[in-house]
């Protein structure tokens, strides 16, 4: 059997699965202190004979292997996970090799995998909901530096329409603080989802998304964009991407079907738990 985790800052989704990905359980555990919420964690794990465990987890996190903060949770606002040694506790628990990664990048790989980027060597996902993050896999492989990707946290000119300050709390205007969810109800007192389909604000996030996708598509050049999280549940929205995204890349790079490049996730809201049990699976001997 193996594991996953996807470690978010509201709730933990664990699950176990065989070696050909088939869930056997899962639960949803609240996000409360790391002494409660693993203890749940251990109680629903300990049932099973895992043989590895994939963790995608909320962030930032450290990375990187031999430095004192590998497999810590680091700077968060969440209360009492600033520091705390998540990954040295699941190895306390569990003599199993263990994939560690943020929630983003496992997402990017379930999505590489299994999503709607499958078939490509390369993809980089990027949630927006109520924060901003992406992942990044190239050549099948999760990318990660001395740190791990912060795609959220970008700066992108301001539209000239727009006077909201942003919701960043430490860059104010990046592109989370003037593109996650939290920035469209700050803006107009509604929350994104209620928002009519003809609202002006719509024109302000189809600019600060598609800056950004310019900007990764210039760094990364990857096969494919994948775009999910709770904003993107809205259906306008994406062909205003593709229109936006034209203009501003303006035929410096070509590319060639738009529509076929940017794309939405392929497995809403599975799609770092998915990662997190493949990431899993490549730990085993055989894999």
């Amino acid at each position: 059997m193996i594991g996953g985790i996807e470690a978010g800052g509201t709730k933990f989704v664990c699950a176990v699965a065989n070696q050909e990905l088939e869930i056997v359980e899962r639960i949803a555990i609240p996000t409360t202190t790391p002494a409660e919420t693993l203890a749940e964690v251990f109680t629903f794990f300990d049932r099973f004979p895992l043989t590895a465990l994939g963790v995608g987890s909320f962030g930032p996190i450290g990375v990187r292997k031999g430095q004192e903060n590998y497999g810590h949770i680091l700077a968060t606002p969440k209360p009492g996970w600033t520091n705390f040694d998540f990954l040295g506790a699941l190895k306390r628990r569990y003599d199993i090799p263990i994939a560690w990664t943020t929630d983003v990048n496992a997402a990017a790989f379930g999505e590489l995998t299994q999503g709607a980027a499958s078939g490509n060597q390369s993809c980089i996902y990027l949630t927006v909901g109520t924060g901003i993050g992406g992942g990044i896999v190239v050549d099948q492989q999760v990318f990660e530096g001395v740190s791990h990707p912060e795609m959220g946290h970008i700066f992108v000119k301001r539209h000239p329409k727009d006077t909201y300050e942003g919701t960043c709390p430490y860059h104010q205007d990046c592109l989370e603080g003037l593109a996650s969810g939290p920035s469209l109800e700050a803006r107009t007192g509604i929350r994104g989802e209620n928002l009519p389909e003809n609202h002006p604000v719509w024109e302000l996030q189809t600019y600060y998304l598609a800056q950004a996708l310019v900007a990764y598509t210039l760094i990364i050049n990857p096969e494919k964009i994948v775009l999910g999280g709770g904003v993107m549940n809205q259906p306008h929205l994406l062909p205003k991407i593709h229109q936006q995204f034209v203009e501003l890349m303006n035929g410096y790079v070509t590319i060639e079907k738009v529509e076929e490049y940017i794309v939405k996730w392929g497995m809403p809201d599975e799609s770092g738990l998915i990662g997190s049990l493949l990431l899993a699976k490549q730990k085993l001997p055989s894999c």
